[in-house]
């Protein structure tokens, strides 16, 4: 039930974006001209569905309210359902999961092996274990003290909430140092780049945090799928170039190549080997203050 209700908080997080053109910073995050003050209650999905509840309630005695109509209500419903799990995916790592081990599925030539319902299985469940720190402070931060009364509104139940994800995409931006990615959004939405270092995260809204981290997962992914690739790769190009010097041309190289591929790939283990490198590829707020330190003790 914790992790459920960190998940639903999650996905209000994610939908943000949709209901408002941009978020304030949190509590703790200096302000700037650029940013919107975070009790903005128009900024507060929260606040926005509340309201909207209210509106389309019909009334005691049973007349309109002037709301929608049952049908539009319904129409509304099953369309944010169709898409809050896209949305929501968005804010996670399960787009570099899925396509590393698309690349590794296609790496082995294997097109129906495993099937994709597999694939997306395994994806969800390295998700779920990557995630699980930032859903435990979901939890800690927002949904335990709500629970308790400690939290009397939807302003900080939402700025406590969006944080931890905030966080772990700003982690995965910087670990990879793709802040070009960034930089690229804020330009394009007429945020001043020209001096990086005068910039704070709280001068980056969902509306441009979520595109720059999607473009930042992308990058790593197929760096990821390309180191996988390369072994398989040499595997077909031996095999091309041993079966051109027997003059068996018209005996497709993917044929030969398939066994000796999974049998390199089952004798490393290497689907240990690829889920456990995505999840270590994972950065979170300690790691990198570890890596930093670990950096600035090398450079010294």
């Amino acid at each position: 039930m914790t992790c459920l209700r960190a998940c639903i908080l999650l996905l209000c997080i994610s939908l943000a974006p949709l209901a408002a053109a941009s978020i304030g910073p949190r509590a703790d995050e200096p302000t700037s001209a650029a940013a919107r003050p975070i009790d903005d209650p128009i900024l507060n999905p929260l606040s926005v569905l509340e309201s909207a509840g209210q509106a389309v309630a019909p009334s005691p005695g049973g007349g309109s309210r002037g709301g929608l109509s049952t049908a539009l209500n319904i129409m509304i419903v099953l369309t944010v359902v169709t898409l809050a799990p896209s949305i929501i995916l968005m804010t996670t790592c399960f787009m570099r999961v899925l396509i590393v081990l698309g690349l590794v599925k296609q790496a082995l030539g294997a097109s129906t092996v495993p099937p994709p319902q597999v694939i997306t299985a395994l994806t969800l469940f390295i998700t779920l274990i990557v995630m699980a720190p930032t859903l435990d402070r979901i939890n800690t931060e927002a949904v335990a003290p709500y629970r308790a009364g400690e939290i009397r509104d939807y302003d900080e139940l939402w700025a406590r909430a969006r944080q931890p994800v905030r966080d772990f995409m700003f982690d995965q931006i910087e670990a990879g140092g793709n802040w070009s990615s960034l930089y690229m959004i804020l330009e394009r939405r007429g945020i001043d780049t020209s001096e990086p270092e005068r910039l704070t995260r709280a001068d980056v809204d969902m509306i441009s945090l979520i595109p720059a981290y999607m473009l930042s997962e992308l990058r790593t992914a197929f760096l990821m799928g390309f180191k996988v690739y390369l072994p398989f790769l040499v595997i077909d190009m031996v095999i091309s170039t041993m079966l051109i010097s027997m003059g068996m041309m018209m005996l497709p190289p993917v044929l030969v190549s398939l066994p000796f591929k999974i049998l390199l790939f089952v004798l490393v283990d290497g689907w240990a080997l690829v889920c456990g490198g995505l999840i270590s590829s994972f950065a979170h707020k300690g790691e990198l203050a570890l890596h930093r330190a670990h950096l600035l003790l090398a450079l010294t």
